[in-house]
């Protein structure tokens, strides 16, 4: 490891970023520098300006694509080597915002209705329940379940924020009997690959029950669980 991969990513660790997060930004940085065939802190504004050109016009990365590389060569000017005259040179550049194509209430209670099984039915009225992300469904323990309060205990979700969200009756009863059919021992949604050391579902497996009820439903409309999420989000906005 180089003293420069080194040092951005001590500073990444303490500022408490995401793995993944890390993962990509020192990927990223590392693109670059090996596009120049030149340390990154040898490079300037002239590199960054044709770098950021290539990636668009060259590559043909989307413009959210191109935000995540800024992303990571601005917190390695910025934050790793103290450069603060760098920002200028790293624009983002402007991402069209559309809006999501979320399905319909009668497509939400077709694409569960065809669950497949108890486990991805309770799995999908969770998601559609809550607006949780796939990932702190994939995490979700039994004890995160509060029926007396009717709330469930988000722990660490998006910017390691802990949350509670309303448990609604119809969601705890189809959870009860999901809970009487399996006996999960610590979280909802263990993986079934392993009973005798329980772990969590991949986030995966919840698009993966998105997608396969989707198809049995016969719903042509892109159906993964931002979508689904998406919908109970704005039925809990719009009331």
């Amino acid at each position: 490891m180089t003293h420069l991969r080194k040092m951005m990513l001590e500073e990444l660790e303490r500022r408490n970023y995401s793995e993944r997060t890390i993962r990509y930004y020192l990927r990223f940085v590392e693109r670059f520098a090996q596009h120049f065939g030149k340390s990154p802190d040898k490079l300037g504004p002239e590199h960054l300006r044709s770098y950021q050109a290539y990636l668009l016009k060259e590559r043909k990365l989307c413009p959210g694509s191109v935000e995540h590389h800024v992303a990571a060569l601005r917190f390695f000017y910025l934050r790793t080597l103290h450069r603060p005259e760098f920002r200028e040179f790293l624009p983002y550049p402007k991402v069209p915002r559309k809006l999501p194509n979320i399905l319909s209430q009668e497509e939400v209670a077709r694409l569960i209705e065809a669950s497949s099984s108890l486990f991805q039915r309770a799995l999908l009225m969770v998601l559609y329940g809550t607006g949780m992300r796939r990932a702190e469904i994939a995490r979700l323990k039994i004890a995160d379940i509060d029926s007396q309060r009717m709330i469930i205990h988000v722990v660490d979700g998006k910017g390691h924020k802990d949350r509670d969200l309303p448990l609604s009756p119809a969601l705890l009863e189809t959870l009860r009997a999901y809970w009487r059919w399996l006996k999960p021992r610590i979280y909802l949604f263990p993986s079934r690959t392993r009973r005798d050391c329980e772990r969590p579902i991949s986030d995966k497996t919840v698009w993966l029950a998105c997608i396969q009820a989707a198809k049995r439903a016969g719903i042509r409309k892109p159906s993964n669980p931002h979508l689904v999420r998406h919908y109970s989000v704005c039925r809990t906005i719009t009331g």
